[in-house]
């Protein structure tokens, strides 16, 4: 999934340099707010790919004295720090520019120039979209986008996708604020625009830094992956009863899960130890993302008090 995560961010950063050092040219000869809006956000972009990368390298190490369960985490954590960038750096910027040419509105010069970079952009944009969706596709299935969106736990794919959706819509909005300025002389449109595209980043960052804060602060399995992992332990005959399984992402592909399991009394040690095995076999087949189970078996803690089978 790391592989997948980093060929959907290679391909971002290139695509954001070029169009970024595009739209402050056009921005710079045709004095367009919006242009130079959509400057800053590529910008963001770009340096968000390279944070991106550096939260997948970092989580790649191995664990240690401090961090038995390794650095899966780190992920999160860079993720949520380019929902924060793409929230001050991409949405303020934009927001500011906006209302200063609001307040201070002026023709636009040499529009040309918008017309070329902003088709040049969206080509790039939607040449980077195509690769993150394509990877983000594996594993969405048919879900939803929305829903497949909130519901993923590689992060930094889903920075991707949520960057370059935004990047391609904030094109679009300048796009139109440009040819609606030429079009109708009215000189707020450019201004208007590059609010909306602050609008939009806020927006994007805000969905965004609440999917990684969930992260972050220890969210688990899915109700329907609970669901699966129970189904596994009522279909084990050996298994008297249960409570319900606990688990935790360490990392987009790093998951624990603890099970407090009542075996049979009649069962041998050795037996449970099979049984065990067995369980832990099933549900990694059935959840592949599930790295660590720990089983605490009641039945071995209850024999050294008694003999006597207790209910469940």
């Amino acid at each position: 999934m790391a592989g997948s995560s980093k060929k959907a961010i290679y391909g971002a950063i290139i695509a954001n340099s070029a169009i970024a050092v595009c739209k402050f040219i056009a921005a710079f000869f045709t004095g367009s707010s919006a242009m130079f809006s959509e400057g800053i956000h590529s910008l963001v972009d770009t340096g968000n790919g390279f944070l991106l990368l550096v939260g997948i390298r970092r989580s790649k190490q191995p664990a240690d004295t401090a961090h038995p369960f390794g650095y899966g985490k780190e992920v999160f954590f860079w993720s949520f720090i380019v929902a924060l960038l793409i929230f001050a750096l991409g949405g303020g910027i934009a927001l500011y520019e906006g209302i200063k040419h609001l307040q201070h509105p002026r023709s636009l010069t040499n529009v040309g120039w918008n017309y070329l970079i902003l088709i040049l952009a969206m080509i790039f944009e939607g040449s980077a979209l195509k690769v993150a969706l394509q990877e983000f596709n594996v594993t969405r299935d048919s879900k939803p986008f929305i829903k497949a969106l909130r519901e993923s736990r590689n992060s930094a794919l889903v920075a991707v996708v949520i960057e370059d959706t935004a990047a391609l819509l904030g094109l679009v909005i300048a796009f139109l604020a440009v040819f609606l300025g030429q079009l109708t002389g009215w000189v707020y449109f450019d201004g208007l625009g590059s609010v909306l595209i602050g609008v939009l980043l806020v927006s994007v960052s805000l969905f965004f830094a609440i999917e990684c804060k969930a992260l972050l602060i220890g969210e688990g399995l899915l109700p329907q992956d609970i669901e699966k992992i129970t189904a596994i332990l009522e279909e084990e005959q050996h298994v008297l009863c249960f409570s319900k399984p606990l688990s935790l992402y360490f990392g987009p592909s790093q998951v624990l899960v603890n099970l407090d399991v009542n075996f049979a009394n009649f069962l041998t040690a050795d037996d449970i130890e099979e049984t065990i095995d067995r369980l832990e076999s099933r549900i990694k087949a059935a959840l592949p993302v599930i790295n660590r189970i720990y089983i605490e078996a009641e039945t071995l803690r209850r024999r050294s008090r008694t003999q006597v089978e207790e209910p469940c």
